[in-house]
C-alpha cells in the first residue's frame, strides 16, 4: 500500500468517553421531532451539518444524539436554542431522498442531558450525560400501570387510528417509564407536550401525567363518538323516510293519486302558466321547477327554489291599473288636496293630457320634488296617484349605505332577498304605479357598495325597461313606473343621478299661503280628530300669530302641531265639561301655547350708520341677518366675528378692497387707512357662510367710513366683486319673502336674478320695491342717506338657529 492510500483511508471507530456516564456524540437537532428511549421513530435530516452528523455515526458507532430545537425554524441552532433533554439514537437504516434530504430510522436507547457544544465543524458533536433510569416493581407502581393500560385500551378502541397491535406491545412493557413512552409516542400529542415528557425523568411521575392525559383524551374519543352515533341515526332516519316516501309514491302513481310534492309542483306549474311572465322569465320559472322534481324531499336548496319561484310568481309581469285620463277631475283632485304647488300640479296635468293623446308612445316621467321639510312632497305623490288611479308605493332611501338594498343579494347567501325595488313592486301588485323614492338626498355609501349607482338604473327610462335585480337574475320592466323622488338639498345628489330626474321645486309658502292652507286643511282636519267638528273658530289673527310667534320654518308641519296642542286644551275642557270657547283669538294664544316661541327677523327700528339688513337662507326658509360695522383707531386691520365661513369672509374683505379702491369717489374719511375695521354678524353661535352677503357688507362699511345712514327698510342680497360689479345669487324666493315678512319696502338684488321672480306672489310684488342691480354704484343711492346722521344702537330680538346665506 501506498503512502497516499494510507493516508486517505478511513479511521477506525472509536468511541469517545469521559467517565461511566458521560459521552460524545454526533448532534442532529430536529424541527418537530420528539424521540422516546426504547422506541423505534423516523428522523428526516436535510441541513449539511446534519447529514454529516449521520454519516459520521454510520462510520463509528451508528450513534446520534437527537435535540428538540426550541424555534423550529432556526437554521443553525446553538446551545441555547436546544431543549436538554434529548435521546440517544441507534440508527437501523439510512436513506437518502430524491429532494436531496436524507431519512434515518433508528430505535432511541436512553435519555441524554445536553452539557456543552465540543464540535461545530463539519458537523455537530457534543457531550451529553446518559441518564439510566431505575426500575420499581411495587405494588402501587403496577396498580398504576393496569389502570394506564386500561385507560389506554379504550382509546384505541374509540379511536380508529390507534392500531390494536400498539396496544399489545403497551401491555407487553415492563416499567412505568417505559409504559409511559410508548404511550406517548402512540398519542397525538403537541410538540411542547412531547417534550414536557421526554423531559419527566421519574418514570412514575411520567405515567402519572399520562394518566391524566389519557382521561382527557378518552372524554374527548366519548364525546365524539357520541356525536357520531347520532348524526349517523339522523342519516339512517333521513335515508328510512326517504325509502317510505318512495314506496309511498310508487303506491300512490299505482293508485291513480299525487302526492303532496307532486301537487305542489302541479299547483306551481298552473300558477307559473297564469303569470303571464315574459319569455325569459318563464324559462327561468320552468327550469327551477325541474330542479324541484329532482331534488330530494326535506333537502335544504327545496326551500330556496320554492322561495325563488313564489317570488318571480308573485311580481306583477303584465298586470296594469287602468289610467284616469279626465283631465278636469284630476286637476279638481289636485287642488282639493294641495294649496298652490301650481307647477307640480301642471306638470301631472300636462302627462295625462299626452297619455290621453299618445298612449303608451310617450316614456314614464321621474320626477324630484325638491323643498324644505312640511312643504307637502310625500303628499303630492300620494294625491298624483289618487288623481291617474294608480296604485301608491313608498319607499323611504335616508341612511341605505347597501347596493344590495336596490339591487337585492345574489341567491348564494343564505337568506337571500331582492331589493326594495323589486319588493315595493310586488307589493304594488300593478305594473305601473306611482313610486316614491323618499329622501333620495341621503343615501349614503361604505364599503358595501353606493346605491345611488345602483340608482341610475332605476331612473333611467332609457335603461329600466331592463331592470337587472341580483336576486331575480332576470330582467323587470320597471318603464311604466312613474317614479317621485323627494329632496330636502340638491347638492348631495350625485350629478349622473341628478341628470335622470326632472326637478320641481317645492319653495317655502310665505304667510298668506299658510293662512289659506290652515283654514282650509289643517284645522279643520285636527277639529275633526280632536271631536271638535263645528267648534272652536280660528280667527285670521289668531292663524297668523301662530304662523309668526309660534312656529318658524318652510312648511306647515310645526304649524299643525302647534294647532293640535290648542286643540287638545280644548277637547279637554270640552271632555271635563267645562265651558269651552267658541274661538281661538290671538289674545288666548298665550293661554294655550304659553309665551310666544319665535321672533322673526325684523327691519331695523330706524336708520342707522354702519348697520345694513342682509337676507339668507335657512332651513325653514329665508330670514334677515343684520350686518354691523364700527370703527377704531388702529392700523388699518381687518377684524371678523360671527362665525363667518371662508366663502363669507373672502366677501368681507372682497368689500374692503373696493371700498379702498373707490375711496375718494364715495367720500370716505381721509384717515381710514389708520382705523381698525370690526364687522360682526349677530348670533355669533350660529355658522354662516356663502357669497350673497357681499353688497350687504359693502354698503355697511361704506356706511360707516362716509358716516351715511342706511335705510332702515332697505334689504341686500348679492355677491360682489373687486370692480364692485353685483353677480347672482340662490335662494331668491325665499329671501324676498323674508323681506316682505321683516316689514322691509326696498329690496336690492342682482339684475341677473331676474328670472327667479316670475313665480313671485303678486301681493309681495305689489308691498316690495324690488331694485335690480348690475353695479354697486346703483346699490349707493338707494341704499344710503344723502346727509350724515347720528349712529345710534339698537336692541334686536333673538330669533332661531338659521342655515347659511347663499
Amino acid at each position: 500500500m501506498s503512502r497516499r492510500q494510507a493516508q486517505t483511508a478511513p479511521p477506525i471507530p472509536v468511541i469517545e468517553i469521559e467517565n461511566e456516564n458521560t459521552r460524545v456524540y454526533p448532534l442532529v437537532p430536529a424541527r418537530d421531532t420528539v424521540v422516546f428511549p426504547r422506541l423505534i421513530s423516523p428522523i428526516t435530516a436535510g441541513r449539511e451539518r446534519s447529514v454529516r452528523a449521520i454519516e459520521e455515526a454510520m462510520l463509528r458507532d451508528q450513534k446520534v444524539v437527537v435535540f428538540a430545537q426550541r424555534d423550529p425554524e432556526l437554521q443553525e441552532p446553538g446551545m441555547d436554542d436546544l431543549h436538554t433533554i434529548g435521546t440517544v439514537l441507534s440508527i437501523g437504516r439510512m436513506l437518502r431522498m430524491p429532494d436531496g434530504t436524507t431519512s434515518v430510522l433508528g430505535q432511541g436507547e436512553t435519555r441524554a442531558r445536553l452539557l456543552e457544544i465540543v464540535q461545530t465543524d463539519p458537523f455537530v458533536k457534543v457531550r451529553v450525560e446518559e441518564i439510566i433510569e431505575a426500575r420499581d416493581t411495587s405494588v402501587e407502581i403496577q396498580a398504576l400501570c393496569r389502570m394506564a393500560l386500561a385507560q389506554f385500551e379504550k382509546i384505541v378502541r374509540l379511536n380508529s387510528n390507534l392500531p390494536e397491535e400498539v396496544y399489545i406491545a403497551a401491555m407487553n412493557t415492563e416499567g412505568a417509564g417505559a409504559l409511559a413512552d410508548l404511550i406517548a409516542s402512540s398519542l397525538n400529542l403537541e410538540l411542547g407536550k412531547r417534550q414536557e415528557i421526554l423531559e419527566t425523568l421519574n418514570g412514575v411521575e411520567r405515567l402519572n401525567q399520562i394518566s391524566r392525559l389519557l382521561a382527557n383524551e378518552l372524554q374527548v374519543l366519548e364525546l365524539q363518538s357520541q356525536i357520531h352515533n347520532q348524526v349517523q341515526e339522523e342519516v339512517d332516519k333521513n335515508q328510512r323516510e326517504y325509502y317510505l316516501r318512495e314506496q309511498m309514491r310508487v303506491i300512490q302513481h299505482e293508485l291513480g293519486e299525487m302526492d303532496a310534492q307532486t301537487r305542489e309542483i302541479h299547483e306551481l306549474r298552473e300558477k307559473i302558466a297564469a303569470a303571464e311572465m315574459p319569455d325569459e322569465a318563464r324559462a327561468r320559472a320552468e327550469h327551477e321547477l325541474e330542479r324541484i322534481q329532482q331534488t330530494p324531499f326535506g333537502s335544504p336548496e327545496l326551500g330556496i327554489i320554492r322561495t325563488y319561484l313564489d317570488w318571480l310568481i308573485q311580481l306583477p309581469w303584465k298586470n296594469a291599473s287602468p289610467d284616469n285620463l279626465d283631465i278636469p277631475a284630476a286637476a279638481k283632485l289636485l287642488d282639493e288636496q294641495h294649496y298652490g304647488l301650481k307647477r307640480a300640479k301642471e306638470r301631472i296635468l300636462e302627462y295625462i293630457a299626452v297619455r290621453k293623446l299618445a298612449g303608451n308612445k310617450m316614456a314614464s316621467p321621474v320626477l324630484c320634488f325638491v323643498g324644505p321639510p312640511g312643504t307637502g312632497k310625500t303628499s303630492m305623490g300620494r294625491s298624483i296617484a289618487q288623481a291617474l288611479g294608480r296604485n301608491f308605493v313608498r319607499v323611504s332611501l335616508g341612511g341605505i349605505r347597501d347596493e344590495a338594498e336596490i339591487r337585492g343579494h345574489r341567491r348564494t347567501y343564505i337568506g337571500a332577498l331582492p331589493g326594495r325595488i323589486i319588493q315595493t313592486m310586488k307589493r304594488a301588485k300593478s305594473i305601473n304605479p306611482v313610486f316614491m323614492l323618499d329622501e333620495i338626498d341621503k343615501v349614503g355609501a361604505d364599503f358595501r357598495g353606493d346605491p345611488s349607482a345602483a340608482l341610475l338604473e332605476v331612473l333611467d327610462p332609457e335603461q329600466n325597461n331592463a331592470f337587472s335585480d341580483h336576486y331575480l337574475e332576470v330582467a323587470y320592466n320597471l318603464s311604466q313606473v312613474i317614479f317621485v323622488t323627494t329632496a330636502n338639498l340638491l347638492d348631495p345628489i350625485p350629478p349622473a343621478l341628478l341628470d335622470r330626474m326632472e326637478v320641481i321645486e317645492f319653495p317655502g309658502y310665505i304667510e298668506e299661503e299658510k293662512l289659506a292652507i290652515a283654514k282650509q286643511f289643517i284645522i279643520p282636519r285636527q277639529l275633526e280628530q280632536h271631536g271638535l267638528v263645528g267648534k272652536p273658530k280660528f280667527s285670521d289673527e289668531s292663524i297668523r300669530g301662530l304662523i309668526r310667534d309660534y312656529s318658524y320654518e318652510a312648511g306647515v308641519r310645526n304649524l299643525e302641531r302647534e294647532i293640535a296642542q290648542v286643540c287638545r286644551k280644548i277637547a279637554r275642557q270640552v271632555a271635563e265639561d267645562k265651558p269651552a270657547p267658541a274661538s281661538v283669538s290671538k289674545e288666548t294664544l298665550n293661554k294655550y301655547l304659553g309665551p310666544a316661541k319665535f321672533m322673526y327677523g325684523v327691519k331695523e327700528e330706524q336708520d342707522q350708520i354702519g348697520v345694513a339688513t342682509g337676507l339668507a337662507v335657512t332651513g325653514a326658509g329665508g330670514d334677515t341677518m343684520a350686518i354691523e360695522v364700527t370703527l377704531m383707531p388702529g392700523k388699518g386691520g381687518l377684524m371678523l366675528t360671527g362665525q363667518l365661513g371662508e366663502v363669507m369672509q373672502e366677501s368681507a374683505q372682497a368689500a374692503l378692497s373696493y371700498a379702498r379702491t373707490n375711496a375718494k369717489q364715495l367720500g370716505l374719511r381721509a384717515d381710514f387707512e389708520k382705523l381698525d375695521i370690526h364687522i360682526h354678524v349677530p348670533e355669533g353661535a350660529i355658522p354662516k357662510d356663502g357669497p350673497s352677503a357681499g353688497i350687504t357688507i359693502a354698503t355697511a362699511l361704506i356706511s360707516a367710513l362716509s358716516q351715511r345712514a342706511v335705510y332702515k327698510d332697505v334689504g341686500f342680497t348679492g355677491e360682489i366683486t373687486l370692480r364692485g360689479r353685483v353677480l347672482p345669487i340662490g335662494g331668491v324666493r325665499e329671501k324676498i319673502l323674508a323681506a316682505h315678512r321683516a316689514g322691509l319696502k326696498t329690496l336690492i338684488l342682482p339684475k341677473k336674478n331676474k328670472k327667479d321672480l316670475v313665480d313671485l306672489p303678486r301681493k309681495v310684488q305689489r308691498n316690495l320695491n324690488l331694485v335690480l342691480v348690475e353695479n354697486m354704484d346703483e346699490v349707493l343711492p338707494v341704499a344710503l342717506t344723502k346727509n350724515n346722521a347720528a349712529r345710534k344702537t339698537t336692541h334686536r330680538h333673538k330669533s332661531p338657529p338659521r342655515a347659511a346665506a347663499r
